[in-house]
């Protein structure tokens, strides 16, 4: 993978998470927009294809993007700071979650617990190995395991999006635990 493939794939997620209007790009109330529209507005800036966008939404690494059933649409599937309806339904979680982060967020987190701050939701990952990955993008890692199932009994809700990210307003401290990485 080239450096300019990366950078590529991180400038349609900040435009499908966060900015479109820096390229013109208009999202829907769903935060779908058009393909070929999408590729057209990111050529000025990377020589993007229709063929590299499904290759990047379906790289087994990332699974940041979907296509609508006919193809002619993309979203982020998660991580949005802009307003969309991703239409995900509640599910009950499994029994425990995991969170990913970093050392230099340890003492917002240990008094506030996870909050979504600019983002639409918490995102929480099934496997520990996810959450370390997404942790350690952001310096030396912290690992938090979640009481899914007690907040999900406490009256939280989540949803689980179609990368398989669970998806949460907030985790307050009591069903939070830091976890040793060996």
């Amino acid at each position: 993978m080239t450096n300019e493939y990366v950078s590529m794939g991180k400038y349609v997620s900040y435009l499908l998470r966060h900015h479109p209007e820096e390229a013109g790009v208009v999202l829907d109330e769903h935060g779908w927009t058009d393909v070929t529209d999408l590729v057209a507005k990111v050529q000025p800036k990377y020589p993007l294809t229709e063929e590299l966008l499904h290759k990047m939404a379906v790289a087994p690494d990332k699974q940041r993007y979907e296509f609508s059933e006919d193809g002619k649409r993309i979203r982020a599937v998660h991580g949005h700071s802009v307003p969309v309806d991703l239409g995900y339904e509640e599910a009950e979680p499994p029994a425990v979650l995991y969170h990913g982060s970093a050392e230099k967020y340890r003492a917002g987190i240990a008094a506030e617990g996870l909050k979504k701050k600019d983002r639409l939701f918490v995102h929480l990952s099934e496997r520990i190995d996810a959450a370390k990955e997404v942790g350690r993008r952001h310096g030396k890692l912290v690992l938090y395991q979640i009481d899914a199932q007690q907040m999900y009994r406490d009256g939280y809700k989540f949803c689980r999006s179609s990368s398989g990210v669970w998806l949460t307003d907030a985790v307050p401290l009591k069903y939070m635990e830091e976890i040793k990485i060996l």
